[in-house]
């Protein structure tokens, strides 16, 4: 249950939110599925989407990723949600490491902290979120890719719009709360607790009253997406299809072109069905006056090692 708070000063609202919003929005599409989902309506959408990384224009990657996808094997996707201001390069306040594995239907989410201490390539050790800010989304992958020694097959990359309409496009979405608290003028109690795009918005933000800090509001990222995908797998109406299309076209760059997307909705939806969701362990240590969240080589290694097993299901 969700109860409104009357409060005539409100704090000034942080935009990120809405980063996780698009992510949703994005998965409302392609992996939740939905009868409202239809090609014929998407295609200038996804080219309006579509913005590949330098990388792509490799044609033996190329083939490698085609292979993967037409043989249904397990893909890698990064999820980034970028804060960008004018006159400022941006940072991604949000990075979520999405394996799928359509052989098992299963998903494994990894949430990985902004502050995270690693080696940029090329630029030395910093938080992790700085890599967007050095060098955009292919740094990001590549920085991503070389801490955890993994492949990033496809990346989405969202801004921080449309979260509120996201949610509200799909009735709402239902999440079991661990934790009673209040935000931005709502009362959360503990239990299952339905959300608007607004509410749902608050949800999402808190930080401060939770003891895990980050690592909680990481943890309530992640079950608004999940909670999200699935009330877009039973989604019976396609009255707000024109807007949750515009919506992405305006939020969403990705490398997935129209025919990859199409696989991953055929192929890989049932992921969905099965998360497992990764946190990433570590201590916060201030370095030169400036704080980190510092990771071990041990727990890179366990990361890595949960990701590839999962990946080599049958």
């Amino acid at each position: 249950m969700v109860s409104r708070v009357d409060n005539k000063v409100r704090k000034k609202r942080k935009k990120w939110p809405f980063i996780v919003g698009g992510i949703i929005l994005f998965f409302v599409l392609v992996i939740g599925g939905g009868a409202f989902f239809v090609w014929s309506q998407v295609g200038k959408v996804v080219e309006s989407m579509h913005s590949p990384l330098e990388r792509d224009n490799d044609p033996g990657r190329q083939d490698q990723i085609n292979r993967l996808y037409n043989d249904s094997d397990a893909v890698n996707i990064l999820l980034l949600g970028v804060d960008e201001r004018d006159g400022d390069a941006g940072r991604s306040d949000t990075m979520i490491l999405l394996s799928l594995n359509p052989r098992t239907d299963s998903m494994v989410m990894l949430s990985i902290p902004r502050d995270t201490y690693v080696n940029i390539p090329d630029r030395g050790m910093d938080k992790i979120n700085h890599a967007y800010a050095f060098g955009g989304t292919q740094l990001s992958v590549e920085t991503v890719e070389q801490t955890f020694d993994l492949p990033v097959h496809s990346y989405i990359r969202v801004n921080m719009e449309g979260f509120e309409q996201g949610i509200n496009a799909l009735g709402g979405v239902t999440v079991q709360n661990s934790t009673a608290f209040s935000q931005d003028g709502y009362n959360f109690n503990e239990g299952n607790v339905n959300l608007d795009g607004e509410e749902a918005l608050a949800y999402i933000r808190m930080r401060k009253q939770d003891s895990r800090g980050d690592m909680g509001r990481n943890e309530r990222q992640r079950d608004v997406i999940v909670a999200a995908m699935d009330e877009a797998a039973s989604f019976s109406s396609i009255t707000k299809a024109s807007d949750i299309l515009d919506i992405l076209g305006n939020n969403v760059q990705t490398d997935l072109d129209m025919k990859r997307l199409q696989t991953l909705f055929k192929d890989y939806s049932g992921t969905r069905k099965n998360v497992e969701t990764m946190e990433i362990s570590g201590d916060g240590q201030t370095i030169n006056g400036v704080w980190y969240y510092v990771v071990s080589d041990e727990e890179i290694n366990r990361i890595n090692s949960t990701i590839n097993e999962h990946m080599e299901q049958k």
